[in-house]
């Protein structure tokens, strides 16, 4: 198995500015400046090895990921000990109660640092490209936990390496 991966992260816009706007070269502006796309695999500086894909559904309004025991392709076990997460991305979908992610509190995995937390809200998403700057997946670190209502899904996509 391979794995390529390509993680963008944009926030493009065009601008049609009002007429007669001083120092407007042209009425269209686009910003794009901002723009990162990341292309891994396994040999890049940045390397991505193994992923997972997967609608999850809380249990009680509450879900531990476990890093070490993802759902893949074709219901596939992936384990990502001795990993890094590179990229993820949560979505929580339409109706939803709002969901809160934070460090598991048993063998947290410190994601975006230590005692990382955010909120998404119904139709939220969020995206993060860790470039090699996550800790690497262990018995100790391994959990992300989540909480909201009742047995809503989410989707999660890791990419690791």
């Amino acid at each position: 198995m391979s794995v390529v991966n390509t993680t963008q992260l944009k926030v493009d816009t065009t601008e049609t500015l009002a007429t007669g706007v001083d120092a407007a070269s042209s009425p269209i502006v686009d910003h794009t400046a901002f723009t990162a796309k990341h292309t891994l695999n396994a040999s890049s500086s940045v390397p991505a090895t193994k992923c997972a894909y997967d609608a999850v559904a809380l249990v009680a309004g509450a879900k531990t990921i476990d890093l070490t025991a993802l759902v893949g392709t074709n219901d596939a076990a992936v384990d990502g000990t001795g990993l890094k997460v590179q990229a993820i991305k949560f979505k929580n979908k339409t109706g939803n109660a709002a969901m809160t992610f934070t460090e598991g509190a048993a063998t947290g995995y410190e994601l975006l640092g230590n005692a990382f937390t955010f909120i998404l809200l119904a139709d939220q998403e969020a995206a993060f490209y860790l470039h090699e700057s996550a800790p690497d997946i262990s018995g100790s670190l391994k959990h992300i936990d989540v909480t909201g209502t009742g047995t809503e899904e989410f989707e999660l996509s890791v990419v690791m390496g």
